[in-house]
């Protein structure tokens, strides 16, 4: 990716002082990265033309235009040489910057070895500069390594380090981000009214179009992460929303990452077929440097078929996933389950949960592996210490969060493992908070719960408006295996005419 519109459009291009460059840096600072990337390109592969030889900030230019254009490996290679150009003229800022870049980009396409060479390399270059504006880039690599080492308090003072700095420079995209940065670090530590409070600062200026593109992209995609996270879902549909208005008047790389999460909040929502056409479009879309992108929308496109019964399908969407580099977990156990193999399942999710190094950080994730693991218990073996030990963890989570979605599955979990009477009141809780967040196939599922637990309480006429509302939800969604098992079973046919006394 390329930043110099974060830092400040006006030095994009540089000093190339000929009439047609004007038309290169409008198309830079405004949204025709296309036609910047031609008329940069084209400068660049005839030295001798009108705009002259490419200055290093040209260079920087071209290889944002060709980051934007969907030209990865050009672009690296253009800030490889950028890097150069700005060290041969002693501009240590600028120099700094570009390895920042270079090391970001090698991160995202696997070359972890690369990408620590070129971090250290802007380093050296920024070394007694600590207040110039490029530094804010060092500080959010510096919170990346702070939350790898499980260190919230380093994570914590360099994105405030990081606000300080964007404070000074007066620019609006990096105070932005240095807010979302700290907000999103404060939702993991559990301070959620504040972490909001710096997330909705850090989105007003995106969401009214005031910030340059790079920006745009990046916040758009940072604060749906860190919404999904933290299962905030009334803002990820707000910003979801938001962020497909803008893909679809300015084209760009962010996409196929905002199209994703448009995906998840269509797939809550009980928009499945069309989660399911704009999941394929995520992977048509999807850069090279972003293959979680694409491992995650194939996840999500066996959630929707393993919802709907077409289970074979469903096997091979999670596989693309898992060769793509994402655990299909909590997926593939309940798949496992829907194909009588319940034994299998409960494994995989006790080793997803086990490999989640900080349980807080993606909160949602872990939910709903720990929600699944109730589900398959109780397939397995019934109540038991295992999946009263899941509720718990579940209902604690709830409970330190203050978040209505997972106080919504902790419901529905206490109630699933609950027994007579005592399940009644999880579940029609779980059920008016499912209807609440619109969530329409949850509320339907535990709806089908409360059916069997006012059955057992001998409320018959309440098991029958809670199982026919769950049969056409069901059958309104497509969730076809659901929607047969809200019917009653069918009466043998007799050979014989009943006879009377």
């Amino acid at each position: 990716m390329g930043v110099r519109g974060v830092i400040g459009v006006t030095d994009v291009v540089g000093a190339v002082g000929a009439v047609e460059a004007v038309g290169a840096i409008g198309a830079v600072g405004g949204t025709d990265w296309g036609a910047a990337y031609a008329r940069l390109h084209a400068a660049d592969r005839h030295p001798t033309g009108p705009l002259g030889p490419l200055h290093p900030q040209d260079l920087d230019a071209l290889a944002d235009s060709a980051w934007w254009s969907g030209r990865v490996d050009e672009s690296v290679s253009v800030r490889l040489r950028a890097h150069s150009a700005h060290v041969a003229e002693g501009d240590w800022r600028g120099a700094g910057l570009a390895a920042w870049w270079l090391h970001h980009t090698y991160g995202r396409l696997g070359r972890p070895v690369a990408a620590a060479g070129w971090l250290h390399r802007a380093r050296h270059h920024l070394e007694g500069r600590p207040d110039c504006p490029e530094q804010c880039f060092l500080a959010l690599s510096d919170i990346d390594a702070a939350q790898a080492h499980h260190d919230p308090a380093a994570a914590l003072g360099a994105a405030r380090r990081m606000h300080r700095l964007a404070a000074r420079s007066g620019s609006p995209d990096l105070l932005a981000l240095s807010r979302q940065a700290e907000g999103a670090l404060l939702l993991t530590r559990g301070r959620r009214a504040e972490g909001l409070a710096l997330l909705d600062a850090a989105m007003g200026p995106v969401t009214r179009g005031e910030l340059s593109g790079m920006t745009t992209g990046l916040l758009y995609c940072l604060a749906l992460d860190t919404c999904g996270g933290a299962a905030e879902f009334g803002r990820a549909v707000e910003w979801t929303r938001a962020a497909m208005t803008w893909c679809t008047a300015t084209p760009n790389p962010f996409r196929a990452a905002c199209r994703l999460h448009h995906v998840e909040v269509l797939d809550l929502l009980g928009d499945w077929a069309r989660a399911e056409e704009e999941a394929r479009l995520v992977c048509q879309e999807v850069l090279e440097d972003a293959l979680d992108t694409a491992a995650a929308a194939s996840y999500a496109v066996g959630e929707l078929q393993r919802r709907q019964g077409r289970l074979d399908e469903a096997a091979r969407s999670y596989a693309r996933a898992h060769a793509l580099g994402r655990v299909p977990q909590p997926g593939l156990a309940l798949l496992r389950l829907a194909q009588g193999r319940a034994d299998a399942a409960p494994a995989g999710l006790r080793l997803a949960l086990d490999c989640q190094s900080d349980p807080g950080h993606a909160v949602l994730g872990r939910a709903r592996l720990l929600a699944a693991l109730v589900e398959v218990h109780l397939a397995v073996g019934g109540p038991g210490a295992a999946a009263e030990e899941a509720v718990v963890e579940l209902e604690e989570l709830a409970s330190a969060r203050g978040v209505p979605l997972l106080a919504a599955m902790a419901a529905t979990a206490r109630g699933a493992l609950s027994q007579g009477e005592a399940a009644r009141e999880p579940l029609r809780r779980g059920v008016t908070l499912w209807e609440g967040l619109r969530i329409p196939y949850e509320a339907a599922r535990t709806r089908m719960l409360l059916a069997a637990a006012e059955r057992a309480a001998g409320d018959t006429e309440a098991a029958r408006r809670a199982l026919t509302a769950a049969r056409t939800t069901f059958e309104h969604l497509g969730a076809t295996p659901k929607a047969r098992r809200t019917h009653p079973p069918k009466r043998p046919a007799l050979s014989h005419p009943p006879t009377t006394a």
